[in-house]
């Protein structure tokens, strides 16, 4: 590649509007019980996207969005991304995508935050100490469902473009936003209208920012990488109904024993993928890779008292353990088996043979591995281990997700402008990390619009995102939405220039 040739950017100083960072930083403190309001005000909806029957929340929900982005005076639209078909059949409306400007100057970078209002499930006889859907302030921390993830980071955007408005100050780019709803289940409809507007409401966009991740410790961090997901059903039918297991146990081949055969038979207990040519395709760990890994704040034990484990897969002895285990979380595969249906699971017993099991399990994906390539070799796997049972039941295997991971160039200058601005603000430089999990639409926008794009979290490392206890700092929320405001005049420095 002749890089002599291709456009590359540099950070410049701009002297035509002093960066009022005091005042805009004063501002978000004295309005900070504002902005605990609003996010009490957007966490009491329950917005799960995975329950049918909370589709009417879901869309009060994404009106309530659009309403905010309004009384801004944004150019906002709440955007018909179609139906969804559900298992039995019926159509439900999707939720709107909302999107929003602020700004047109064609002299200014246009940036583009994307972010998701919908959340996990959540009852408080799951174990949770709160109300889920009541934000409960407990020594500031702001205790709610959806509080972290994710929407607390949105409020933070756009409470960050509401200071500049209300100290009559200009933004230092355009700022557009797009707000999805189903985010949680797979962001039914967002490719396709992306696609849609790529020559659109994209068309003038020069960067994309994503705050759906958190921080890895206490110090703030840029995420410049995610895995992507692979997410299998692996069926065995067996009889023609579920059996007494005392009159048909030892007379029929169980399907559950099957299906337990062939799971044992994916990943080693050391966490080795037992499927061929899947670590084939894994890019090496470069030596660059190796150095970043060993300057990040990471401490082993207190990540495994946080989980309650007594030990880790990889924790080697040695000065640089850690960088084994931020390793296998981020930029190694790794198989995971997440349930069986058909199998009885209520409390107490049943002496029952299940006639048809299900087995769900994924294996998260890292460059330069093909989802494509994976679904047939797991597949191809499965059968041919199953094969060797001589088993007279079926096996049929499905991939019913199959999620590219995303990753971006840390020397971009909208890393050098990430850097910049949480210098400004907490006074520290950011860690460089991954994240383990799935984002399918930084590698869409990146597909798609071939655009550059930024991970900046402002979440805790122990928020506890689609856990018990879901929470977001009071700090962070606050502190973050300084660090957009900062980001937002960095990325207007960005300059353009060709060599």
């Amino acid at each position: 590649m002749n890089f002599l040739t291709l456009p590359f950017f540099l950070l410049g100083i701009s002297t035509v509007h002093a960066f009022q960072y005091t005042e805009l930083a004063q501002y978000v403190d004295s309005h900070q019980e504002e902005y605990v309001e609003a996010l009490r005000d957007w966490v009491a909806i329950e917005s799960d996207s995975s329950n049918v029957l909370k589709r009417a929340d879901l869309h009060l929900m994404m009106e309530k969005v659009a309403q905010k982005l309004r009384l801004m005076g944004g150019n906002v639209e709440l955007v018909d991304i179609g139906e969804q078909e559900l298992p039995d059949g019926q159509m439900l409306a999707l939720p709107k995508v909302v999107t929003a400007q602020f700004g047109n100057d064609s002299s200014k970078h246009t940036v583009c935050v994307y972010g998701h209002v919908d959340v996990q499930p959540a009852k408080k006889e799951d174990g949770w100490a709160t109300d889920p859907y009541n934000l409960t302030d407990i020594n500031g921390k702001l205790y709610g469902r959806g509080a972290s993830d994710n929407k607390a980071p949105v409020l933070a955007w756009i409470h960050a473009v509401e200071a500049y408005q209300a100290l009559s100050l200009e933004l230092p780019v355009n700022v557009k936003f797009v707000i999805e709803g189903m985010e949680e289940t797979g962001s039914n409809g967002l490719d396709a209208m992306i696609l849609a507007q790529r020559d659109t409401f994209f068309s003038d966009v020069d960067y994309i920012i994503i705050s759906d991740c958190g921080w890895l410790s206490i110090r703030p961090a840029l995420t410049y990488g995610t895995r992507g997901n692979c997410y299998f059903f692996a069926e065995v039918q067996g009889p023609k109904q579920d059996l007494h297991s005392g009159v048909y146990g030892g007379t029929v081949i169980e399907p559950m024993i099957d299906l337990i055969g062939i799971l044992d038979t994916l990943i080693s207990p050391s966490g080795k993928i037992l499927v061929p040519g899947i670590r084939d395709a894994v890019a090496p760990l470069s030596d660059e890779e190796w150095r970043m890994y060993q300057d990040i704040e990471f401490d082993i034990d207190h990540y495994k008292n946080k989980i309650g484990a007594s030990q880790l897969m990889y924790s080697n002895k040695g000065s640089n353990n850690h960088v084994d285990v931020l390793a296998h979380m981020w930029r190694y595969p790794t198989v995971s088996i997440h349930g069986i249906e058909g199998a009885f699971s209520d409390p107490g017993t049943k002496t029952v043979i299940p006639a048809k099991v299900t087995a769900k399990f994924s294996i998260r994906q890292v460059p330069n591995m093909d989802p494509a390539m994976v679904k047939k070799q797991v597949t191809d796997y499965l059968h041919s281990v199953f094969a060797k049972r001589k088993s007279p039941n079926s096996l049929k295997v499905t991939m019913v997700i199959g999620a590219k991971p995303w990753l971006a160039d840390t020397q971009h200058p909208l890393y050098e402008a990430g850097k910049a601005a949480v210098k400004r603000v907490f006074d520290m430089d950011p860690d460089l990390i991954r994240e383990g999990g799935t984002i399918p639409i930084a590698r869409t926008f990146q597909d798609v619009m071939g655009k550059s794009i930024i991970m900046m979290p402002i979440g805790g490392f122990d928020d506890g995102l689609h856990s018990q206890n879901e929470k977001m700092n009071r700090y962070n929320y606050i502190e973050g939405t300084k660090l957009f405001i900062a980001y937002l005049n960095e990325v207007s420095q960005i300059r353009k220039t060709t060599v």
